[in-house]
């Protein structure tokens, strides 16, 4: 599984433009993606998506997994269920329904439709890993602060939310990473003008693998790699604590 990641890595240092032979050492591939306009458009856009997507997701799949944790009411059961959904339904169906939904009220395609579609999954994620974090909390600690005269907001920011910040930061990063690295969804529902990195990537390699997108698949894992383990490193010590 790893063996291609390290090949892309070896041909990202490759003098040769073309990725048949070595040629000998080199880091211009690396300078010329920060030069590149087009990449840097794609990033920016990349970046937008993804930081618009976790900030209102991060809120919503909160106080989700709060209520579903916290209360009962009526269709619980189906609404957890519906609310997990996107966990286990493959992108493709995702990007089609949502494309079918964007047309069947005439909404046009931009990159704000990208974030509403990736707000649908970012939820389920934070959604998860905020319910897994509640399931090891002491619900008396909640009731103690009713208790000596705290309010149920009071008592949620002031108790709950504090118990609950490594959860929800280690949510929004894997959430963050997902739709950083999101293809099929982000192609469906993107306009004109509002490509995304890996929107980006795609199109460019229809023509060949070339060194510069070697470099920039290398950067993107070390990147997604590097949030997904700070991620984990946040979760744990927060069950730790």
């Amino acid at each position: 599984m790893y063996l291609p990641i390290g090949v892309l890595a070896f041909y990202s240092f490759n003098k040769s433009p073309y990725s048949a032979g070595w040629e000998g050492f080199t880091f211009n591939w690396y300078q010329k993606l920060f030069s590149d306009d087009r990449i840097l458009s794609s990033l920016k856009n990349s970046l937008i998506v993804g930081v618009s997507a976790v900030t209102i997701s991060a809120v919503l799949g909160t106080l989700m997994a709060v209520g579903l944790a916290r209360y009962n009411f009526p269709g619980k059961g189906l609404y957890r269920g519906m609310a997990y959904l996107p966990l286990i339904i493959p992108d493709i169906a995702i990007a089609v329904a949502t494309l079918v939904f964007l047309a069947a009220f005439a909404v046009p395609l931009s990159i704000s439709t990208i974030v509403a579609a990736h707000i649908v999954f970012c939820i389920a994620y934070i959604g998860l890993v905020v319910s897994s974090r509640l399931t090891n909390l002491d619900p008396h600690l909640e009731e103690a602060a009713l208790d000596l005269g705290a309010n149920p907001l009071q008592a949620f920011i002031q108790v709950l939310l504090p118990q609950l910040a490594p959860a929800i930061v280690a949510g929004c990063l894997l959430a963050f990473v997902l739709s950083l690295d999101d293809f099929l969804i982000a192609s469906f529902t993107a306009g004109s003008g509002s490509n995304t990195l890996p929107m980006e990537i795609f199109s460019r390699i229809r023509t060949g693998v070339k060194p510069d997108i070697n470099a920039l698949s290398v950067i993107l894992i070390t990147v997604s790699s590097f949030i997904a383990g700070i991620a984990e490193l946040i979760r744990v010590k927060g069950e730790q604590r």
